[in-house]
């Protein structure tokens, strides 16, 4: 062993040697970076595959393994609550029915009991948790496309615990997978699909 690399194993290691990337720059500052990935997230979610570059596949992977995991975690965690709601009253024609009263014309309301999930702490923090990192999603009719009547907000937070996390409870991870299809043309990128198993 010469002088110079004896030294070198005393002197510690610079900041940069020690920390090692935990996540790809993608090319692109902070809040592009996360605005790609949370939309890409949210669209693997709602469609159950994407097509994207390697890269950014692997990015997207760890994310949507994290939610799923935590869907998983706490699919069972809530409890039925009756509750009473007002609701308007609606005729034949869909329109609400008007009644006087005091010589103004008012909405006539009945009270109707429902039993709704209520979230435990726990899984109210997990929603919580992935409505941080997903977009809200509308979905438009495609008849109409262009126009906001009949839109619907879905609520995928639920969907991911109702419909996605069952599938899943046999699994210890590994809820996602990648699919190599080939260079992009433009610019030779590996693309890849990536969906859920």
């Amino acid at each position: 062993m010469n002088e110079a690399s004896a030294l070198r194993k005393s002197i510690p290691l610079s900041r940069k040697e020690i920390e090692m990337a935990k996540y790809r720059k993608l090319g692109r500052t902070s809040d592009q970076r996360k605005a790609l990935l949370r939309s890409q997230v949210t669209a693997l979610l709602y469609h159950g595959k994407i097509v994207t570059t390697e890269a950014k596949a692997k990015e997207v992977q760890k994310i949507v393994e994290g939610i799923i995991a935590l869907a998983v975690k706490e699919k069972d965690n809530f409890e039925m609550v009756k509750v009473s709601a007002k609701v308007p009253v609606k005729g034949k024609d869909g329109k609400r029915v008007k009644e006087v009263v005091d010589g103004k014309k008012v909405t006539k309301f009945e009270t109707v009991e429902k039993e709704i999930k209520k979230d435990l702490p726990s899984r109210l923090h997990a929603r919580r948790q992935m409505l941080k990192v997903l977009y809200p999603v509308v979905e438009v009719p495609t008849a109409i496309a262009g126009k906001k009547k009949n839109t619907k907000e879905v609520d995928l937070v639920a969907q991911i615990f109702d419909e996605v996390a069952p599938k899943y409870i046999s699994r210890n991870g590994g809820y996602t997978r990648i699919i190599k299809i080939g260079l992009r043309k433009g610019d030779a990128a590996m693309e890849v699909v990536l969906e859920l198993v």
